[in-house]
């Protein structure tokens, strides 16, 4: 009877084994995903989250906008979404950008780094060219209420390990 309770162990390690594979090749899916839509869009974050009410009426809180980034010169009224980045890089041929949430009634400028007074092309990640409306709201959530965040990637895990196949 102990090639029996031999020949189940071996079974229930084949399908544990099984599971962590498929997950690794879904994850790993994902990732290729998002790397070919930033080689697509020629952002590199295709799809982003609005997080504040700074672009309230034209963009709600939880929406998700998808990017696309071109070469050619950023024009007034292009809705953009910008990145600060620590190092400073100076282009050849600058162009100075300013930007300001429809919802504000100041400009952006509190929110760039110390001292700086404009967005140049290459803080620009993206120029918004579709939404989802409020699909974005899950990951808000998560941000503000990180418990939510550990409760769903808990029930996740106990979810793959309880699967049998």
């Amino acid at each position: 009877m102990d090639w029996v309770s031999d020949t189940v162990k071996s079974i229930q390690l084949r399908q544990t084994l099984t599971q962590f594979v498929t997950l690794g090749m879904v994850l790993s899916s994902a990732l290729i995903m998002w790397k070919g839509l930033m080689c697509v869009t020629g952002s590199e974050s295709p799809v982003v989250v609005v997080i504040s009410g700074s672009m309230e009426p034209g963009f709600r809180r939880g929406d998700i906008l998808f990017l696309h980034m071109s070469k050619d010169p950023i024009r007034a009224g292009e809705i953009v979404v910008f990145n600060i980045d620590v190092h400073e890089r100076h282009d050849i041929e600058e162009t100075y950008i300013l930007t300001k949430g429809d919802n504000n009634d100041v400009d952006d400028r509190v929110m760039y780094n110390r001292g700086q007074r404009w967005l140049q092309q290459h803080h620009i990640m993206g120029r918004a060219v579709g939404i989802l409306p409020y699909v974005g709201w899950a990951t808000i959530i998560m941000t503000e209420k990180p418990i939510v965040k550990y409760i769903v990637i808990g029930a996740l895990g106990l979810l793959v390990l309880t699967i049998k196949e």
